[in-house]
C-alpha cells in the first residue's frame, strides 16, 4: 500500500472523479463527503487550517481517503495546541463525516491509515460520526495497539424516517394522530385561502434567487430569537452559493419555495443523494406563521421525497421537538477523540477533559439565555431550546444543521 499525503489545493484538485468513485463504493457514502461538499468547504471556510488529507493507494488504484486538515489551536477554544480534525468540521453542518475506505480492501487500508498517522504526536478529534458504524472508530483501535488512548461521546441525534414501502398516505398513518391531523387540516386550509404553488429549483436562473429568498427568510425569522450559525459569516454564505451550484449540476440540490398567491411564504433547501433525501435548512415568512407554513412546507418536501423514490429522509442533526412529530427514528452522532502515546498524550487528556467541562457549563448557560429570549418574545414555549439556537414550535420548520462543538 502507497500513502499519499495531499497538502496544496492542486493535489486535491486532482483527487476529483477518483474521489466520489471511492465514496460510492465505501461504507461511508453520504453527501456531506462528496470531493464537492468539502472542497467547496476548504475553499470558503477552512480558515487557517492545513490541509493534510491522506491517500491510500494500491497498485495505483485509490483504495482510501483520510479526509483532513490541522485545526491551530485556540485559546478560545480553550485548547492552545494543533489537532487534526475532519474537513467539513465546524458549523456548516456536516453529519456522517468519517474515512472513506473501498469495501473489500478494509483491513489493508487501515492498516496503511494507522502506519500513517501512528506517529503523529498530534491528536486526532473526529467529529459528527455515525456513532459505532464509523470507519474512524476501527482506525482507532489498530492506533490503540500503538499505545494512543481514545475517548468516545454523544454528541448529537440524527432523526429520520424510513419511507422504503411507504406512499404518502400510508406514511401519514404513522405519524402520531394529532400531528397527522394537524398536518392535513394546514394543507387543506392553505388551499381553501390561497392559490398555493410548491415549486422545485430546476435551472440555474432560479437557483440564486431562491437561495437568497431562503437566506433572508432564515435570518429575519431568527435575527430577534438569539440568531442562528447557518448563514451567519460571508463564508458560510459564499459556501452554499457555490456549493448549491455544483449540486444543481449534479442532480442533487432540492430547493423548494412555497408561494401563496404569488408571493414567497417559505423555502426549504434540500439534498437528493443516493437513496437519502437531506433535510438540510428552511425559512419562512413570519406573516403567514398563523397558517403553518413551515409545518406545509416540511410535509410537501417529505411527500416530494416519497414520489421521487427516496428511501430516506434525514432531518439531520438536532432532537428538536418538531422533528420527532415526522419521524420516528434515530441515529446517534459521535465524536471520537483519540491521544498519542506519551506525556504529550497525557496532557492532551487533560485539557479535553477540562474543555469538555467547559462546554457543558458554556451550554447550559446558552440555553437558558435562549430560552428566556424566545420566552420574551413568543411566551413560554415549554420544551427546552437546543444548544446551538432555539427551537421552533411545532408550526415551523426547524434551524440549521452545524456542529455543536
Amino acid at each position: 500500500m502507497e500513502i499519499q499525503w495531499i497538502e496544496n489545493t492542486g493535489g486535491f484538485d486532482n483527487l476529483r472523479e477518483e474521489w466520489d468513485e471511492l465514496l460510492a463504493d465505501s461504507a461511508s457514502d453520504c453527501v456531506f463527503l462528496t470531493w464537492e461538499w468539502l472542497r467547496t468547504w476548504w475553499g470558503h471556510l477552512a480558515e487557517r487550517r492545513q490541509l493534510r488529507i491522506v491517500a491510500v493507494r494500491s497498485g495505483g488504484a485509490l483504495v482510501a481517503l483520510a479526509p483532513l486538515a490541522v485545526r491551530p489551536g485556540s485559546v478560545q477554544l480553550l485548547f492552545p495546541f494543533r489537532v487534526v480534525e475532519f474537513l467539513g468540521s465546524g458549523t456548516v453542518g456536516s453529519d456522517y463525516l468519517d474515512l472513506i475506505v473501498r469495501k473489500g480492501a478494509e483491513a489493508e487500508a487501515l492498516d496503511a491509515l494507522s502506519r500513517a498517522l501512528g506517529p503523529s504526536a498530534l491528536m486526532l478529534e473526529f467529529g459528527q460520526l455515525r456513532g459505532s458504524r464509523s470507519v474512524a472508530a476501527h482506525l482507532g483501535a489498530r492506533l490503540g495497539q500503538g499505545g494512543w488512548k481514545s475517548a468516545q461521546t454523544k454528541v448529537n441525534t440524527c432523526p429520520f424516517i424510513d419511507l422504503r414501502g411507504h406512499t404518502w398516505t400510508t406514511y401519514l398513518a404513522t405519524l402520531g394522530s394529532e400531528h397527522r391531523y394537524n398536518a392535513q387540516r394546514k394543507m387543506k386550509n392553505l388551499l381553501k385561502h390561497f392559490e398555493v404553488v410548491f415549486e422545485r429549483v430546476e435551472d440555474e436562473e432560479q437557483r440564486d434567487p431562491a437561495l437568497q429568498l431562503l437566506i433572508a427568510l432564515h435570518n429575519k425569522r431568527w435575527i430577534e430569537r438569539g440568531g442562528s450559525d447557518a448563514f451567519h459569516t460571508a463564508g458560510h454564505v459564499a459556501f452554499h452559493a457555490e456549493f448549491t451550484a455544483r449540486a444543481l449540476r449534479r442532480g442533487w440540490l432540492r430547493l423548494y419555495v412555497l408561494r401563496l398567491d404569488g408571493k414567497p411564504a417559505s423555502a426549504l433547501y434540500g439534498l437528493r443523494y443516493g437513496k437519502t433525501f437531506y433535510f438540510y435548512q428552511s425559512g419562512f415568512d413570519s406573516q403567514y406563521a398563523r397558517h403553518s407554513v413551515g409545518l406545509v412546507t416540511m410535509g410537501l418536501a417529505i411527500k416530494s421525497a416519497l414520489e421521487e423514490g427516496a428511501e430516506e429522509y434525514d432531518l439531520l442533526h438536532g432532537d428538536e421537538a418538531y422533528k420527532f412529530h415526522w419521524a420516528r427514528e434515530s441515529r446517534d452522532l459521535a465524536r471520537l477523540e483519540l491521544f498519542p502515546p506519551g506525556a504529550r498524550g497525557l496532557c492532551f487528556r487533560a485539557m479535553t477533559g477540562g474543555r469538555r467541562l467547559a462546554r457543558g457549563w458554556s451550554r447550559r448557560v446558552f440555553r437558558k439565555r435562549a430560552a428566556d429570549n424566545l420566552e420574551t418574545h413568543n411566551g413560554p414555549l415549554g420544551e427546552a431550546s437546543s444548544a446551538a439556537r432555539p427551537a421552533e414550535n411545532e408550526n415551523c420548520v426547524g434551524v440549521a444543521p452545524g456542529e455543536k462543538t
